[in-house]
């Protein structure tokens, strides 16, 4: 009962979830009185018909329409400013993302320094950004990043080289488009690396010493939809029912981190990405069992309840043996969706290590870990998922 009368704040957009959703986009284009929207995609989602449906749902509504592809996989400081000045140039008044995470973090990126007119690293922290950005529609085509309904954008600096985190009730888009149909191109390799991003948004959310009863709700359904869920979609890319599971699981963790915030998976997965560009769903995929076992002595009954949701069995055992049961349900999880690679995979080094352990201990998502960290846990971390 004492959690429940914790005050606790719930942030979120407009959300329209279910097939055919993204065709909406000219209507509610029209109904922020737009003239002229940017549309922020990257050249892969160009290269599907997701992108030309959009654009052409504006432009049945009277909208007429930029186009911005020019976005990495880990969106750049530079691509953000970049961006904003082709918004400037064409007089734009509302922005459309088109795309998974790193489109979207993008166009919220761009939404802000236009308003603020500041450049888009003077944003890192919390609550940090003073003037909303225009009007921003999302449109998702993958599960997992749920940055269509948070309150976050990760942005690479590449002066040092490390993903900054900008948290702000600001950057909750105005509508989220929702449509399953549109995560039916992503290929097996993304559709693993996304659902596990998902499932580590709704484990932290859950575990976050910001979590509240609201958060919970939407983050043990997560946790239920992705894990039971996950390879099956894999296996069956074409099936739209199992896609839809995955997306609102997706959705619901969204949900629930961007208002309960996450831990160190995600603060040491932005301090991988940012120094060597690496994909960062199978960055979390790496870490999250070496994170949790540094963790459950501190939060026992949450991973607990994590496991039975996740259908591990907890009855009788040892908190030593639910512990070691959680990690090897993630572990066969993520090998059965095809996610076998280590750090060292992808090309880390030891004497990586210590700056990278320097890094994440300054993200943001490390102050809502369950347990303070310090620099030699995070770089024991790292070293045991080498």
């Amino acid at each position: 009962m004492k959690q429940v009368l914790e005050i606790r704040k719930f942030v979120a957009p407009e959300l329209i979830f279910g097939p055919g959703s993204a065709l909406l986009a000219g209507q509610y284009a029209e109904n922020f009185g737009a003239s002229k929207a940017l549309i922020v995609t990257d050249l892969g989602i160009v290269k599907c018909s997701w992108v030309t449906s959009v654009r052409e749902s504006l432009e049945k509504a009277g909208i007429e329409t930029f186009t911005f592809s020019d976005v990495s996989e880990n969106p750049r400081d530079a691509e953000v400013m970049k961006g904003a000045e082709f918004y400037r140039e064409n007089n734009c008044d509302c922005i459309v993302a088109v795309g998974g995470g790193s489109p979207m973090d993008c166009a919220k990126g761009i939404g802000i320094v236009t308003t603020n007119n500041a450049h888009i690293l003077s944003f890192e922290g919390v609550d940090m950004v003073d003037s909303p950005g225009p009007p921003l529609i999302c449109i998702p085509t993958t599960a997992g990043s749920s940055a269509d309904v948070s309150q976050f954008a990760i942005i690479t600096d590449t002066t040092r080289d490390v993903k900054i985190s900008i948290v702000s009730k600001a950057m909750v888009p105005d509508i989220a488009l929702v449509d399953p149909i549109l995560t039916t191109t992503m290929s097996a390799q993304l559709t693993a690396a996304t659902g596990i991003d998902a499932l580590t948004h709704a484990i932290e959310a859950y575990v976050s010493n910001a979590n509240s009863a609201v958060t919970d709700v939407f983050a043990l359904d997560a946790i239920k939809l992705v894990s039971a869920n996950l390879v099956a979609t894999i296996k069956d890319p074409a099936n739209l029912e199992l896609r839809g599971l995955i997306m609102l699981g997706s959705m619901e963790a969204g949900l629930a981190f961007s208002n309960a915030i996450l831990g160190a998976v995600h603060a040491m997965a932005h301090s991988l990405g940012g120094h060597l560009d690496l994909p960062h769903g199978e960055c979390n995929a790496i870490l999250l069992p070496y994170v949790i076992k540094v963790n459950f002595p501190f939060s026992e009954s949450r991973y607990t309840e994590i496991a039975r949701s996740m259908g591990v069995s907890v009855d009788g055992k040892t908190p030593e043996q639910v512990c070691q049961s959680l990690i090897d349900a993630i572990i066969e999880l993520r090998t059965n969706a095809g996610i076998r690679k280590s750090l060292k995979d992808f090309g880390l080094k030891k004497t990586d290590i210590p700056k990278l352990a320097e890094l994440a201990l300054q993200d943001a998502c490390m102050i809502t870990n369950p347990v303070d960290l310090s620099r030699n846990d995070v770089e024991r971390i790292y070293e045991a998922a080498f």
